[in-house]
C-alpha cells in the first residue's frame, strides 16, 4: 500500500475512534434522545415589537428529602415561609408582582402543618401549591384514588387548586416524581402505569410539568417545547412526542406539557472542553448566572405563532439544605436583578412572574388568538385558588 494509502487507513481509524468517543460520550448523559433536536432547532426571532417574558419557577418540594426527621423537616420548611418572603418582596415584574414560586408538594410527604404554612406564604402574594408523587409499581386504582385523595385535601384543607368555572372538578399541575412520567424509565422503576396520561387527563390535570428530565433516561426526544401528548395504554413514555401548541389550534390528545429548557451549555465546560448540559435546574452546583439566565431566554419556548410570548420554565429541589443558600440568597437574588434589569425595560421586552396555573392560562390564551400584554390572561380560564394572590389579598 502506498504512504497516500497508508495515512488515509491511518486517518479513516482516527474518524472512527473520534466517532465512538464521541457516541460513548453522548450515551453516558443519554443525550443521544435529544440532541439531534437540539442541532436542529432554530430559536426564533422577533422584530419591532416587545418580547414578553414569562418566568415560572418551580419547585420538587420535598421535606422529607433523605429522610429527615420532624425537626428537619420542620426547619426546612421555616427557613422557606421566612427567608422567601424577604427576598421575593425585593423584586417586582412588569406587573407589580412579586417572584412566583410554584410548590409542587408530593402526596407521600403530606404534613398539614407544612402546607399550613406554605398556604400562608402563598396567600401573601408568593405562590401556589401543585401536585407532586414519588411512586412505584403502582396500579391504575391506587393511583386514581391517591390523587383524588390529595386534591381534596389540598383544596379543602389548605385551599390549593382551582375548581374548572366548567365542570366543578378540581384541577391541578403536576411533576412527576423520579422523572418518571409515564413510566418512562427503562427498568420500570418509579411509576408502573403506562396510561399515565389519561389518568392525569381524567383527575384533572391541566398540564405536566416535569420536563426536561436530561440527563436522565427518562427525557423525551421532543424538547424545548409546550405540546400535546397522547398516551398509548400499551407502551410506556407516550409524551415522547406529540403537538405543539398553536395559535389558532385546539387541544389534541391527552395531556399538555410545559418543558423548561434544555440546551448545552458551552460557556461553562467541563474541564474546559466538554460543554454542560443546561437542563434549567437551579442550585448550588449550578447556580443562575447571567448567562444562563440568557441563554433560557435564548432558547425562546413559545405557542406556535406567538414567538414575542416567551415562556421560561426552571425547577429546582428546594428543600435540600446545600442548595437553600443560592435559592434563598444572593444567586438568585442576583437572578432576579438580571431578569428586571435586563429583560423588563418595557421596549424589547417585558417580565411576567408566573406560578405553573398562570403560565397554563396565558398558553391557553396564545392558543386562543388573544394577542397584547399577556400578564392579563394570568386567571383566563383557571381561577386563583384561594390560598393565592389576588389583586393584593387572598382570596
Amino acid at each position: 500500500m502506498s504512504v497516500a494509502g497508508w495515512l488515509a487507513l491511518v486517518g479513516l481509524v482516527l474518524v472512527l475512534l473520534a466517532g465512538m468517543l464521541v457516541w460513548q460520550l453522548l450515551r453516558a448523559r443519554n443525550m443521544q434522545v435529544w440532541i439531534l433536536a437540539y442541532l436542529r432547532r432554530r430559536p426564533p426571532t422577533v422584530t419591532g415589537r416587545p418580547v414578553h417574558v414569562m418566568f415560572c419557577f418551580v419547585d420538587h418540594f420535598e421535606p422529607m428529602w433523605h429522610g429527615a426527621d420532624a425537626d428537619v423537616q420542620r426547619a426546612r420548611v421555616d427557613r422557606w415561609c421566612s427567608e422567601y418572603r424577604a427576598l421575593a418582596a425585593r423584586h417586582r415584574d412588569a406587573d407589580g408582582r412579586p417572584p412566583q414560586h410554584t410548590f409542587f408538594y408530593p402526596e407521600e410527604e403530606y404534613v398539614p402543618a407544612h402546607l399550613e404554612k406554605l398556604a400562608s406564604l402563598c396567600a401573601d402574594g408568593f405562590g401556589e401549591i401543585e401536585v407532586h408523587l414519588h411512586h412505584d409499581n403502582d396500579t391504575e386504582a391506587n393511583f386514581r384514588e391517591c390523587i383524588t385523595r390529595f386534591n381534596q385535601i389540598l383544596h379543602e384543607r389548605h385551599g390549593a387548586l382551582p375548581r374548572d368555572p366548567g365542570t366543578g372538578q378540581l384541577r391541578f399541575g403536576f411533576i412527576h416524581g423520579n422523572w418518571s412520567l409515564d413510566n418512562s424509565r427503562c427498568d420500570g422503576r418509579w411509576c408502573g402505569i403506562n396510561n399515565e396520561l389519561v389518568l392525569l387527563r381524567e383527575l384533572g390535570c391541566y398540564a405536566d410539568f416535569t420536563l426536561p428530565s436530561a440527563p436522565s433516561e427518562t427525557q423525551t426526544s421532543t424538547i424545548n417545547s409546550i405540546y400535546y401528548a397522547t398516551d398509548d395504554p400499551g407502551r410506556p413514555k407516550s409524551h415522547d412526542r406529540g403537538t405543539p401548541v398553536k395559535v389558532g389550534g385546539r387541544p389534541e390528545g391527552d395531556l399538555m406539557l410545559v418543558q423548561g429548557p434544555l440546551g448545552l451549555n458551552w460557556r461553562e465546560r467541563r474541564a474546559g472542553v466538554v460543554p454542560r448540559i443546561e437542563n434549567a435546574d437551579v442550585r448550588a452546583s449550578c447556580p443562575p448566572t447571567p448567562a444562563r439566565v440568557d441563554a433560557w431566554v435564548r432558547t425562546g419556548i413559545h405557542v406556535e405563532g406567538r414567538p414575542d410570548w416567551v415562556f421560561v420554565k426552571v425547577h429546582t429541589h428546594g428543600t435540600q439544605e446545600h442548595d437553600m443558600d443560592t435559592l434563598l440568597g444572593a444567586p438568585v437574588d442576583a437572578m432576579h436583578d438580571h431578569l428586571e434589569r435586563r429583560y423588563n425595560d418595557g421596549k424589547d421586552y417585558v417580565l411576567h412572574y408566573v406560578t405553573a396555573r398562570e403560565l397554563y392560562n396565558i398558553v391557553k390564551a396564545a392558543e386562543a388568538g388573544l394577542d397584547g400584554d399577556p400578564g392579563q390572561y394570568r386567571d383566563r380560564g383557571l381561577p386563583p385558588p384561594r390560598s393565592s394572590w389576588a389583586g393584593g389579598r387572598a382570596q
